[in-house]
């Protein structure tokens, strides 16, 4: 069995706020740390399970906060950006199950560090109209390559928001959302406890795949400014909805893939590099 975890870092035990996530940030270095067990924790999960390979894909920010040598050392992980699949790098069809650490939920959700991929940039995304997120189109995306999420680990308002997706999938809150900035904690070793046995039962025995699909989505993005999708709409396939919204139509994974050059090019006119 081979197990591709991809490690967001606003939905980590014990984080509330941007100084905990962001490099800099008087807490950073804290969160580093508590990022590291939550992931090790579903590492061991895997391992327990019987996986035999298990593929670690840093995907918050800079995509350099895990330490290697904070690191499961039976895992493997992908560090470091760009990524052309940012928060899936690294994801094929040859894995049998994804699980998803540290996720939060959409933009304009009642969830901890609530955003959708660039925090101060993008306001609004949806899949065939779905109002969605990271979490969203993480799934989709795995869907498409006929890897299912096995599991997810968050706050409550991200764990709710993955149910709604799919409820097959585990979920495991790890702390309750009471604003952006503030939450109830689970306290750590609860937390790391739980998320071992649920990725663990979640992988006893592997989910069923869904079959691989080739069939096209729509993407549609609305962004706070009006700078970023009229340079948009300069490439090829992009079409307007109105002077901040545009929309896409293709195949996940491309789709997901072109919607990381978006991110890419709003990052080199906002300044704003992508969040996730």
């Amino acid at each position: 069995m081979r197990v591709y975890v991809s490690a967001d870092m606003e939905g980590i035990t014990g984080l509330v706020d941007a100084d905990d996530v962001q490099p800099g940030g008087r807490d950073y270095e804290r969160g580093r740390s508590m990022m590291a067990e939550d992931v090790n924790a579903a590492v061991r999960g895997a391992l327990a399970a019987g996986a035999h390979e298990v593929l670690v894909n840093d995907a918050h920010g800079p995509m350099r906060n895990l330490r290697p040598d904070d690191l499961h050392p039976r895992a493997r992980l992908v560090r470091g950006k760009p990524k052309q699949m940012i928060m899936l790098e690294g994801l094929t069809g040859e894995y049998d199950a994804m699980v998803c650490v540290g996720y939060h939920a959409r933009a304009g959700a009642p969830g901890v560090l609530s955003h959708s991929f660039m925090g101060h940039e993008i306001e609004d995304i949806w899949l065939d109209g779905r109002p969605t997120g990271e979490i969203g189109l993480a799934h989709a995306t795995a869907a498409a390559l006929g890897v299912p999420v096995a599991a997810l680990t968050g706050d409550d308002a991200a764990c709710a928001e993955m149910t709604q997706w799919d409820p097959s999938v585990a979920a495991v809150p790890v702390k309750y959302a009471h604003d952006r900035f503030a939450a109830e904690l689970r306290p750590a070793v609860e937390a790391r406890t739980a998320i071992e046995a649920a990725v663990a039962a979640a992988l006893t025995p592997p989910p069923p795949r869904p079959a691989p699909s080739a069939a096209e989505a729509t993407l549609t993005v609305r962004w706070q400014s009006t700078t970023v999708p009229a340079t948009l709409l300069g490439l090829p396939g992009i079409t307007a909805e109105n002077s901040r919204t545009i929309r896409a139509t293709g195949e996940l994974p491309s789709l997901y893939r072109q919607f990381g050059v978006w991110m890419r090019v709003a990052a080199s006119l906002t300044g704003q590099a992508p969040y996730c």
